[in-house]
Order: C-alpha cells, then sequence, then structure tokens
C-alpha cells in the first residue's frame, strides 16, 4: 500500500473513531419530545422580561425570547439524557447553571471563559472568537458542539461560522475531527446549506418539536413554578474546567499574519489575495493594521470617502465626530473596515467598504466588550504610502468616490 494510500485510511480510522457519537446523538435526539417539566424548567435560564415576552404579540421580541427559551431546552435535554448514557462524559454548565463568578473582559484573555449573560465563548486577546450553545465531552474524551436554530434568519453565514468553530476547537483540543450536532425547531432540510453539512458525517441534524407546540404545554400554567436545579449533576461541569492541548496565544498569531501581510503588501502589484497558510494564522479572523496619522486620515476622506448614515464626512470635519481611525480586514475575505472611535458616545462606528469604493456605517462597537479595549489600545501608526498601499490591496474596486 503507499503513502498517499495510508494516509488516507488513516484519515478515515480517525473519522470513524471520532464520529461514534453522532449516530449515538442522532438515535437519542431523533425522536425529541420536551415534556412540560424540561419545558418549564428551561424558563430558569431567562429572566423575568425574557419570560413575559415568550407569549408576547410583538413578534420580534417574542422570536428573541423564544430562541433563548429553545437553547435552554435543548440544554435540558442533555442533561435528562446525559444521566442515562455512559456516552456522555461530562456536559458545560451553562445559563442559570453556569458559575456565579466569571471574569470581566480584559485584554490578554485566551481560552474558554463564561459571558455576563452564563454563555460559553472562546477569547483570544479579550475578543469573543465564538460562542458555543452547548459544548461536551464524550466517553472518548473528544470534544463536541451543538448549536440551535429557531429561524432561518439563523442560518446567514451559518457554514462558515460552524467551520470555524470546527478548526477553533479542533487545534485547542489537538482533534482532526469535531463532531457538530445542529437542532432546530423547524424543517431546514431544504437549506441549500443544511443539505451541504448532512453531507458530512461528522455532523447530525436534528428538526424537533416546534416552538409553538412546545409553548402550548406552558400556555395556560399559572401555579409558582418549582425548578429543579440540577446541583448534584454527576457529568455537569464548568467549560472553563475543560483543558486545552495546545498553547493559545491569539495576539501573536493575529501580528503573525499582519507581518506575513505587510511584507505581501509591500512588493506592490495591485489588488492582493495573500493565502494564509498556518494553522494558527487560520484562527485569526481579522487584522487590526494600525492607527492613521490625520494624513493618512485626509487620503481617506479625500480618495474614498466617508458615511455615516447617509451624512458624508469631510476631513475639515473628521476631528469634530472622531478622534481616530483604524484600518483593518476581516479573514478570510480581507474585506476593508475602518474603524472611527467616536467622540460624542463610547464606542466605535465600524464602515465597511461599499461597491463604488467608498466606507459606509455599519454598526456601532460597544465599551462592553473585549474588542473595544483592543481598540483602545491602538494608536497612530501608519503613514499615507503604506495606508495608500493597504487602501489599493484590498479595495473592491478601482472606482473610488471623490
Amino acid at each position: 500500500m503507499g503513502l498517499c494510500q495510508n494516509r488516507r485510511l488513516i484519515t478515515w480510522m480517525k473519522e470513524d473513531l471520532y464520529c461514534i457519537m453522532i449516530p449515538w446523538l442522532i438515535t437519542n435526539f431523533k425522536h425529541f419530545k420536551p415534556n412540560a417539566a424540561i419545558a418549564l424548567n428551561a424558563t430558569r435560564h431567562m429572566n423575568k422580561i425574557e419570560r413575559r415576552k415568550l407569549f408576547s404579540p410583538d413578534i420580534e421580541p417574542m422570536r428573541t425570547a423564544e430562541g433563548r427559551w429553545f437553547e435552554a431546552i435543548v440544554y435540558e435535554m442533555f442533561l435528562e439524557i446525559s444521566k442515562k448514557s455512559g456516552q456522555i462524559k461530562y456536559l458545560a454548565r451553562k445559563g442559570a447553571d453556569a458559575p456565579a463568578k466569571r471574569e470581566d473582559v480584559k485584554l490578554g484573555q485566551n481560552g474558554l471563559f463564561y459571558s455576563r449573560y452564563g454563555d460559553i465563548t472562546i477569547r483570544g486577546n479579550g475578543q469573543d472568537l465564538a460562542e458555543f450553545d452547548m459544548l461536551l465531552v464524550d466517553s472518548d474524551n473528544h470534544i463536541a458542539f451543538a448549536e440551535v436554530v429557531t429561524s432561518p434568519s439563523d442560518l446567514k453565514e451559518f457554514e462558515q461560522e460552524i467551520a470555524f468553530k470546527k478548526k477553533l476547537l479542533g487545534y485547542l483540543f489537538d482533534q482532526p475531527v469535531t463532531p457538530f450536532l445542529l437542532v432546530s425547531s423547524f424543517d431546514l432540510s431544504n437549506y441549500s446549506v443544511v443539505k451541504r453539512l448532512a453531507h458530512d458525517k461528522t455532523n447530525a441534524i436534528i428538526h424537533t418539536t416546534s416552538c409553538e407546540e412546545i409553548k402550548s404545554v406552558l400556555k395556560h400554567y399559572r401555579p409558582r413554578i418549582l425548578y429543579n436545579n440540577p446541583e448534584n449533576h454527576p457529568k455537569l461541569i464548568p467549560a472553563t474546567d475543560f483543558r486545552l492541548k495546545r498553547p493559545f496565544d491569539y495576539k501573536r498569531y493575529h501580528d503573525e499574519v499582519r507581518t506575513q501581510i505587510f511584507t505581501e503588501i509591500s512588493k506592490g502589484g495591485g489588488r492582493k489575495y495573500p493565502v494564509i497558510g498556518t494553522q494558527t494564522g487560520q484562527l485569526v479572523k481579522k487584522v487590526l493594521y494600525g492607527g492613521l496619522f490625520p494624513q493618512s486620515v485626509k487620503l481617506l476622506c479625500d480618495s474614498y470617502g466617508l458615511s455615516v448614515k447617509s451624512k458624508k464626512i469631510e476631513f475639515s470635519d473628521f476631528s469634530k465626530y472622531y478622534s481616530k481611525a483604524i484600518i483593518a480586514t476581516d479573514l478570510p475575505g480581507l474585506e476593508l473596515i475602518i474603524y472611527l472611535r467616536s467622540r460624542q458616545k463610547k464606542e466605535y462606528h465600524k464602515m465597511i467598504q461599499a461597491k463604488d469604493g467608498h466606507f459606509k456605517f455599519e454598526r456601532p462597537t460597544p465599551p462592553k466588550v473585549g474588542f473595544f479595549l483592543w481598540l483602545e489600545g491602538i494608536q497612530p501608526s501608519l503613514g499615507t504610502r503604506i495606508t495608500h498601499q493597504l487602501l489599493e490591496s484590498f479595495t473592491v474596486t478601482e472606482e473610488k468616490k471623490r
């Protein structure tokens, strides 16, 4: 047998080994019918306002509360099933079961953390890189994760998100394969993204009882709810106790990718498509190149243009509204982004490039996230030459707004 055949055989054997959990998940969740006790107990993960919104006539807040509730229902189902099966060794605490003491966001944080709401996140230099609806360890000490969806809108960019989470967990826990379970409250079998995910035997796709059917259990329930808190659950542990098997220095990986891109654009030659080949480099979601000196801001305003909520920002007015500008690109697509530090509010304005080349306001970056702290630490370092090279290398079009 040749070397290539041996490698393929080893890969197949590894996939089979890591995917023992997938058939088990499908079997155990195939006839997923949450009872009244589980539906009620899931509301303990919601605050009073969210519980009231479950039956609100206002559709948007009702759907948001419904999504939070259904996610908690799936978690409660995992709690029940894990008690009866040896296939799940550990299940990560979340929501109301998350540890009461949670670390505030700060620069330099790398690894597993809990948000203030009890959600499970992986941070890189304080920035939330990924959030997980469920994390568990199987009987062979392999990490698997689950995601819950209640609306087709949840599927936007879903495939890329799952691929990144698999890559991230695979690196951190040194796994060639990371099993994934998708649980949905509606039939998503006809969605192309789900069809592609279903072709991968390391994934399990489960369609459950709809939220409307489950809510009918609660609708006429008026007595005071007595929650069943799993204080002595034998398999429930903090996600922060999951031990990483590889070092994780996200800031260093980011800086290595930034150096590679600077080297590439210094060669000139127009539009760039640098290939990030290293395993750690592929974990970097965004590259922050640096802050712009005033003349570089003028170049940006005059040659490309900035507009916030349809109002054009001239260079002469820039300092009235903003204290600094930072240039960045998303990965892997290398789409240009400008972050503007507002003088009116403690926030950054995320500016994305339009088809005509100018930068328009997308959304604010609030102060209570780790990425805000990273942006705050960046000072002006980019002159007009390197700013021009960055903009020309990654701009979406040759035509720019004057």
